[in-house]
């Protein structure tokens, strides 16, 4: 099974290599020189966020804690996708920027732009971290190598096909890594469901377990509307979701792709989901004390399923953390270079642009990796990552595609109240979630500050 793994890696490396001979400018680089069509934009846009996250963070998170615990993925990545389609792709495609980083500085100003690529690239490095561990965990589950060089080989086969290839080898392979993923976890939850019925999955279940709403005291409403709003409104503010509709080969093209994009990740996610509540049946001891439940997944396809469809299942695992790591470290390395490096860099050629996205890359998949050596919560660290992305950089996004008062003033206030708010809140240990305070700061930073500020 190892050697069959190690081929499907090997094959995903030589069509990353093999898209990248599309790259011939910047503009390729970054965004497929904006020529996706419907089917490998719909891809990249599934793939956004269907790696590890789900597959085993948000796996383990449900097998404990029921269905209440997985609000934020996938129930809000879905329906960031769904938002992005209807309010949020139309407006930005029109506008031909190259990042999101540009959008802030065409709105509000270059010191603007410069915070706010800081804090676009601070949303990526730890999701990027989480794939690495994720890659770690199934890589010696698989090898019985340590989780050290598992994240370690992660690493350099993902900044190996993003440096060289960009948007252009993400896109080709999340297409065909998508392939992979549906396959391998259709036949997986066939395979389990042969072994024990629906119904006996279901009647294991504990009472509450499929309680979809918060008790009506105060903070746990607030909690669950930080839930969904994490990932569901944070992570509208993304580079990864911007490239995606950026890189459509039309605007109707994006809008489209983003509404099926979210489809397809309400209910492929569910799979996981489900095979998580079977582990509960069959595979009780994997959620004991003392034990890493974000190895719910693997542990019940290794022990309960045929060589085969451990290979099509572990494939489709890896596939979706390649997908992801991919997508998540194109997304800083190119606001460092575009928005960082260019302006600061006087008479920068676009090939040497081109060369200082793709060292970018290298600067963030290093910082990334030390971040994974040292964490290793999956579902903790795409929290954090999607936080820094709701407190900081949402509200100046919002009022800036639907607001004529909003200016600068009002955008960097709100993107430091929103940080220095969050972080303050974290740090108290606050019952309610810290980004509620963190998004009300920056949206009051934002009106308060347009209204006192001098208008663009």
């Amino acid at each position: 099974m190892v050697y069959f793994v190690i081929l499907y890696l090997i094959v995903t490396i030589i069509v990353g290599l093999l898209a990248a001979r599309l790259v011939k400018n910047t503009e390729d680089y970054l965004l497929a020189g904006r020529r996706l069509p419907f089917y490998i934009a719909t891809a990249t846009l599934f793939a956004t966020w269907f790696g590890s996250e789900t597959i085993l963070g948000a796996s383990s998170e449900f097998a404990e804690g029921g269905l209440i615990a997985v609000v934020r993925d996938p129930f809000g990545a879905a329906l960031c996708l769904f938002l992005v389609g209807m309010f949020f792709a139309r407006p930005l495609y029109r506008m031909k920027l190259l990042t999101l980083g540009d959008f802030y500085r065409n709105r509000y100003g270059n010191l603007t732009e410069f915070f706010a690529g800081i804090c676009i690239m601070l949303t990526y490095l730890a999701w990027i971290a989480a794939q690495m561990v994720a890659f770690g965990i199934i890589t010696s589950s698989l090898t019985g190598l340590e989780l050290t060089q598992g994240i370690l080989l992660g690493c350099a086969l993902v900044t190996l096909y993003t440096f060289i290839g960009g948007m252009w080898s993400v896109s080709v392979t999340d297409f065909m890594q998508l392939i992979f993923i549906l396959i391998g976890l259709v036949a997986a939850t066939l395979e389990i469901f042969q072994i024990v019925s629906f119904r006996q999955v279901f009647e294991n279940a504990p009472e509450g377990f499929f309680r979809f709403y918060p008790h009506p005291e105060g903070v746990d409403v607030m909690n669950y509307i930080a839930a969904w709003i994490t990932i569901g409104l944070g992570s509208i503010a993304g580079q990864d979701i911007f490239q995606r509709v950026m890189a459509s080969r039309s605007e109707k093209v994006a809008v489209r792709a983003s509404y099926t994009a979210g489809a397809m990740y309400l209910s492929v996610a569910l799979i996981p989901l489900l095979l998580a509540l079977a582990a509960r049946k069959l595979a009780p001891e994997l959620l004991d004390y003392g034990m890493d439940t974000q190895m719910v997944i693997p542990g019940l396809i290794t022990r309960f399923t045929s060589p085969f469809v451990q290979i099509l299942l572990f494939g489709a695992l890896l596939s979706a953390i390649l997908s992801t790591a991919s997508s998540a470290l194109l997304a800083p390395a190119a606001i460092l270079g575009e928005n960082i490096i260019k302006p600061r860099w006087k008479g920068i050629t676009d090939k040497q642009l081109l060369w200082s996205s793709r060292v970018s890359v290298l600067i963030v998949s290093i910082i990334a990796l030390y971040m994974a050596l040292q964490r290793g919560n999956i579902y903790e660290l795409v929290g954090e990552a999607a936080s820094v992305g709701l407190v900081s950089l949402f509200t100046p996004l919002c009022a800036g595609l639907f607001w004529k008062e909003a200016n600068a003033t009002g955008a960097l206030i709100s993107i430091f109240s929103g940080l220095i708010v969050w972080l303050i809140a974290s740090w108290l240990g606050t019952n309610i979630e810290p980004i509620i305070y963190g998004l009300a700061a920056g949206i009051l930073g934002m009106i308060g500050g347009s209204f006192t500020g001098n208008k663009n």
